[in-house]
């Protein structure tokens, strides 16, 4: 299996959106809790990155904090680009 660039974006967008769903947590909530931890995104700018899959390390590294994402398995990572197959 050797993704492509779009798959790996595309499971950065499933796996956030994926927390938000099951936090309950909207885009402006997602602002307003990096905005405590000294991170200015705006809603709109979150929505736009995580649609598209495209954020930097550092970006996706703060998101997790904050949403509290202790770990992302392999295997699920494996599954889910195995699915986009």
């Amino acid at each position: 299996m050797k993704p492509k660039t779009s798959d790996w974006r595309n499971l950065v967008q499933r796996l956030l959106k994926a927390e938000l769903s099951k936090k309950g947590i909207k885009y402006q909530d997602l602002s307003d809790k990096l905005s405590q931890v000294g991170v200015d995104q705006s809603a709109d700018n979150l929505r736009n990155k995580i649609n598209k899959g495209i954020l930097g390390a550092d970006l996706l590294l703060q998101i997790m904090f904050v949403l509290n994402i202790k770990q992302i398995k392999y295997e699920d990572i494996e599954e889910m680009l195995s699915d986009m197959q």
